[in-house]
């Protein structure tokens, strides 16, 4: 079963269909009501309702997902009964296979009760119609190339007693995520000094995005979020918030990283914590929204 603990949340919509061609004869005789075993539309409602429930119980490598919402319609033609499946659920993944399982268990259900009637019946297709809600969808194309800046801080790497492997991550994902390095940057935890960085980055280079890491916990050195908030114009104070809330789900201490997020001009810089484990979490909470911020700042708008 694949991972994915490091996903967030989405509201996630499949919708999928299936075709049960029959007998013009026996179409009429589920518009008259007359099948013997019932109405067979509504039965196969709600056999498609238990089947996308327990999908992870049929197929294997299904995750169990917690579903909102299955929704079942009709379309009767003349040779044909069209089943469509719409499944929602606010999960880390898609309810794609939920969507398929359940139109096609609605299909057999409709065979299974109209084969006496009609032994000429096929099952001509079962396909996926649509799918919302994965980190994709979120995803927006820039029509730059980002320039990015990563700001480590702390005393013990700025020495030389340690080795600095939080930056190295955040470089390794931004690379990753199409944005170009300008800078790679090493400083102790000194107030004066962040914010000559920051304001070097903002002003003189105008980065689009600078990910600062290290700084931001309790101790009597961890001054980042401050020197943070005087040097941006506006604070995004929902983007530390997101953070530490996907961080709460996995670990209590996410509650105790002070990290904030802000733009000065046309740069946005966010905080991140120096530990390893958290760096690699935040980055998974704030990706991709980061894209749609950096589009924004530079005055595009709110539609994807």
């Amino acid at each position: 079963m694949r991972d994915i603990s490091r996903k967030f949340n989405t509201l996630r919509t499949a919708k999928a269909m299936a075709i049960l061609l029959l007998k013009p004869s026996t179409l009429k005789t589920i518009r008259e009501g007359k099948v013997p075993k019932g109405d067979p539309l509504e039965v196969a409602r709600v056999a498609a309702i238990q089947a996308a429930k327990e999908t992870s119980r049929i197929i294997p490598y299904c995750h169990p997902v917690p579903v909102d919402f299955v929704g079942v319609n009709y379309n009767l033609l003349d040779d044909r009964i069209e089943v469509m499946v719409e499944v929602k659920a606010l999960y880390r993944t898609g309810v794609e296979m939920e969507a398929l399982t359940a139109v096609s268990v609605a299909a057999l259900t409709l065979y299974d009760m109209l084969k006496m009637l009609d032994d000429s019946m096929e099952i001509a297709g079962v396909r996926l119609v649509e799918k919302k809600g994965g980190k994709s969808d979120f995803r927006e194309t820039l029509d730059f190339i980002p320039m990015a800046a990563v700001l480590v801080m702390s005393d013990s790497i700025a020495q030389g007693a340690a080795e600095d492997r939080s930056g190295k991550i955040i470089r390794e994902r931004l690379e990753g995520e199409g944005f170009r390095i300008d800078s790679y940057k090493i400083i102790a935890d000194d107030r004066e000094e962040i914010k000559k960085s920051l304001f070097e980055f903002a002003d003189r280079r105008q980065l689009d995005l600078v990910v600062t890491t290290g700084g931001t916990g309790l101790g009597p050195r961890d001054v980042t979020p401050e020197a943070t908030r005087e040097v941006i114009e506006r604070e995004i104070s929902a983007i530390g918030e997101a953070a530490r809330a996907f961080g709460l789900e996995r670990t209590p201490l996410s509650m105790l990283s002070r990290g904030t997020a802000g733009v000065r001009g046309k740069t946005l810089i966010i905080n991140l914590p120096g530990s390893t484990k958290a760096v690699a979490e935040c980055l998974d909470a704030i990706f991709p929204a980061v894209f749609h911020a950096l589009k924004m700042i530079r005055g595009g708008g709110h539609g994807a």
